[in-house]
């Protein structure tokens, strides 16, 4: 049941178990969610196709699983987009479909494998949460966003959130290395599921 794979996913105790327990979920992933009604990667695109302009190059997706949110935008001709994620179960997943330049296994919350400056944009979908990644998380993806660079990502915004992640944008935005510039009403990231999980999807501009 996806009910099992999801509460599963949220009672690891490691980055060892976590890889573990999205390996073993990784081809039944999207189906599950999906029927739970999941509606974060559908927003996520809408969000970035309206401010990221057409031809923003290169492109990351940071904790991508497999794909399921970069779908519609390498559709719409969104590339060329380097996806990273923990599991190598779900890089397989999105290997296979076609839609990503580069495929890394790396960990969000961790130094990434990547320069300074280095992409033009960057998302995140469903993956900077508690028992996921964590609130610090944002600081690499910063580092590695040029300047002028849109993050766009989805956060928990229920009472059950931790506040170390609002804390992280705050701490980010009073330090003056990015800015908000559009945020979503709440909406329930899995209304069939999870109806008492609410999210937020967040544009910021890096300084």
């Amino acid at each position: 049941m996806s009910e099992t794979n999801v509460s599963q996913s949220y009672q690891v105790n490691s980055l060892e178990e976590q890889q573990a327990a999205y390996d073993r979920w990784a081809r039944d992933y999207e189906s599950d969610l999906c029927a739970m009604g999941y509606r974060i990667p559908a927003m996520i695109a809408a969000v970035f196709t309206r401010f990221v302009a057409s031809g923003t190059a290169p492109i990351l997706d940071a904790g991508c699983g497999g794909g399921i949110q970069s779908e519609a935008l390498a559709m719409l001709g969104y590339g060329p987009m380097t996806g990273i994620d923990l599991s190598e179960g779900m890089l397989d997943i999105a290997r296979a479909k076609g839609i990503y330049a580069e495929l890394h296994q790396m960990t969000l919350g961790e130094q990434l494998d990547f320069s300074d400056d280095t992409f033009a944009a960057v998302l995140s979908s469903g993956t900077i949460t508690p028992k996921h990644a964590p609130a610090h998380s944002f600081d690499e993806l910063i580092r590695v966003a040029m300047p002028g660079a849109p993050i766009v990502f989805s956060l928990r915004d229920d009472p059950t959130q931790e506040p170390a992640y609002p804390q992280a944008l705050s701490r980010l935005t009073a330090a003056g290395v990015w800015r908000e510039t559009f945020v979503t009403e709440s909406f329930k990231g899995m209304p069939y599921g999870e109806p008492e999980i609410s999210h937020r999807v967040h544009v910021y501009e890096v300084s």
